[in-house]
């Protein structure tokens, strides 16, 4: 569990391979865009600051976070060493949160344990709009940051 202090963008750089050869996919939804476009800088910059080439980052837009898991899976097809899906689902006054949450995380789980890339869950599951802020550049950090540091470690796995 998060801590009320502990920022998501804190990590040691030393652990970190490097990624001159990496190719890397960023499946980005469309849906909350302010927050997504945060989270996907995040990721891109990281990625750069680990000499990740930016012609090897590839970025494909799908509508919302629940076409992140076709996304991802074509991007599976296309011979990327990580996949991160980039999203954020903020609760409403339905269920359809729910729903939309669990098949995503769990669409994502599969593609983890069938596709032959791994694919890095960038999704903010938040309350509010304000909580999503926090996550995506404020005072909890970059959940991007976050889910780029994870790429690189699975690939180096």
């Amino acid at each position: 569990m998060v801590t009320a202090d502990n920022s998501l963008s804190q990590y040691d750089q030393s652990k970190i391979f490097n990624g001159k050869n990496f190719r890397i996919a960023l499946i980005v939804s469309e849906w909350n865009r302010d927050i997504t476009e945060a989270l996907f800088q995040g990721a891109k910059t990281t990625l750069i600051n680990h000499n990740v080439s930016p012609e090897n980052i590839v970025r494909i837009d799908v509508p919302g976070s629940f076409e992140l898991i076709y996304g991802a899976s074509t991007a599976q097809q296309m011979d990327f060493d990580a996949i991160i899906a980039i999203g954020c689902i903020i609760q409403g006054e339905t269920r359809h949160f729910e729903f939309i949450s669990n098949a995503v995380a769990h669409g994502i789980k599969d593609l983890n344990l069938n596709g032959k890339s791994p694919v890095v869950f960038c999704v903010l599951t938040d309350d509010t709009i304000v909580q999503s802020k926090a996550r995506s550049g404020g005072d909890k950090g970059n959940k991007g940051i976050e889910a780029a540091i994870t790429a690189m470690r699975m690939i180096g796995m």
